[in-house]
């Protein structure tokens, strides 16, 4: 397994509830504070043809799709899907033909390996973006534990604090054309670097967003 696997597993949740499902905790938790000028927001797409849905559904979940939304090569999510697939972290969403995250497997891992397998620690003071209990989506719902907060070094990030390495070098990409990701990398940096009572707060808070595609 590789760090960049996680991010694979995150987009392919994000697209799934985006695409799929009705969250209704969705609005509460992903309270986004953008920390870019130049956001996109996704446009609303309709369809008056199931086939333009279908092909719709498959462009999004091509190599090159998922390669634009994550900043990982095409060749190199192939791969994170063949090894996810091997473990049992992906299958096949038999209805739609199309890989779908075992989110009560990614939970499990997630609560249980992540800060093994992919640790993280603070590093020197920077500018970024906020993660981890910094982020928006944790704001105001746990207390800092020093004077400097988590972020992923970032020239032009608005916050200033002490460095994480993100689960990969080009998580920006990911987390600036979707805002679900956002919130589910700085979640999952939580559980990483947090201690027990941030790290539960952190896993609580993706199961009440993943409820909708287990």
């Amino acid at each position: 397994m590789k760090s960049q696997d996680i991010v694979v597993l995150l987009k392919l949740v994000s697209l799934h509830t985006e695409l799929f499902s009705e969250n209704s905790v969705e609005s509460e938790l992903l309270k986004i504070s953008w920390q870019f000028d130049d956001w996109s927001d996704g446009e609303e797409v309709y369809f008056e043809e199931p086939s333009l849905i279908d092909e719709y559904i498959e462009r999004r979940f091509s190599m090159r799709s998922l390669e634009s939304d994550t900043g990982i090569s095409k060749s190199q999510v192939n791969l994170s899907l063949k090894r996810m697939t091997e473990v049992g972290l992906v299958k096949l969403d038999r209805k739609l033909a199309v890989p779908k995250t075992n989110v009560k497997a990614l939970l499990e891992f997630l609560a249980y390996g992540i800060r093994y397998v992919f640790p993280a620690k603070e590093g020197v003071l920077t500018r970024g973006i906020a993660t981890s209990i910094a982020a928006p989506v944790l704001q105001g719902r746990l207390m800092t534990s020093g004077d400097f907060s988590p972020v992923w070094p970032y020239a032009k990030g608005k916050s200033k604090g002490l460095a994480i390495e993100p689960l990969h070098p080009k998580v920006f990409q990911a987390v600036r054309k979707d805002p679900r990701m956002y919130a589910y990398l700085a979640l999952t940096d939580a559980i990483r670097l947090g201690n027990p009572r941030e790290r539960n707060f952190a896993l609580e808070a993706l199961q009440q967003l993943f409820k909708t595609t287990i």
